[in-house]
């Protein structure tokens, strides 16, 4: 299985995100286009972006009925991303409706996986605000087996839970890991983090890097040494 760098273009607008992409002479990094892009330029930006040759993980976490999420998930799939995700709180029906609207006439689809808990959750806020009955590596844990029993490709967790995960799940079972930072960095919003080395160790799949590379002063030379350390 291909693991890979996802950079999360976290930007407010097509000017920036494109300027950033830019930067980027002869090299295709696979992206992460998240909501705050995506809700101010629409799917056009998807379409530019994958236009010009880059791999897309479009993050727009749907969660809601099953059929409103079947009938989204369709309109999706014209976007030919190659990954698109949901919440597995939604539930079991909802992860089925959803596989059933982003596959296409000729039966393909993209990658479709599931959102566990976010990684700026940790065990206080579980408990307390979330009134999570289980420990939170255990909720990771049977979000995930359920999307797995729906028939996703795989989730997004943090790298801390990944091997979990591939225990429960199986080896090809995605893991998309966000929470990435460099040993040197600040950790910002995240809770559940680690460095790029330690989740390609704890059996990530892709990590997603966002601020550590789109604020980095080269962000080129930041990208490269994302992908050496998870890459090796």
């Amino acid at each position: 299985m291909a693991k890979d760098v996802i950079v999360a273009l976290d930007f407010k607008d097509k000017e920036d995100t494109l300027a950033f992409l830019d930067k980027f002479t002869g090299r295709k990094p696979f992206v992460k286009i998240g909501m705050e892009l995506f809700y101010a330029e629409g799917p056009d930006i998807v379409r530019e972006i994958k236009k010009r040759g880059h791999k897309i993980f479009l993050d727009l976490k749907l969660h809601d009925i099953p059929n409103t999420v079947k009938k989204a998930m369709a309109s999706l799939s014209r976007l030919d991303v190659d990954i698109c995700n949901l919440h597995a709180s939604g539930g079991s029906e909802m992860m089925k409706y959803a596989i059933e609207g982003l596959t296409r006439a000729d039966g393909t689809r993209p990658l479709l996986i599931a959102v566990t808990l976010l990684t700026s959750i940790g065990e206080e806020r579980l408990r307390e605000e979330l009134k999570g009955s289980l420990p939170l590596d255990r909720t990771v844990e049977e979000y995930a087996m359920l999307a797995a029993k729906s028939g996703l490709d795989g989730v997004v967790c943090s790298p801390l839970e990944a091997g979990k995960v591939k225990d429960k799940c199986g080896k090809s079972f995605l893991t998309v890991t966000p929470g990435i930072r460099f040993a040197d960095g600040e950790k910002g919003d995240q809770v559940r983090v680690t460095t790029p080395a330690l989740a390609r160790s704890l059996g990530s799949d892709y990590i997603v890097v966002g601020r550590p590379i789109t604020q980095a002063a080269d962000p080129v030379a930041a990208y490269e040494r994302a992908c050496a350390e998870f890459l090796g």
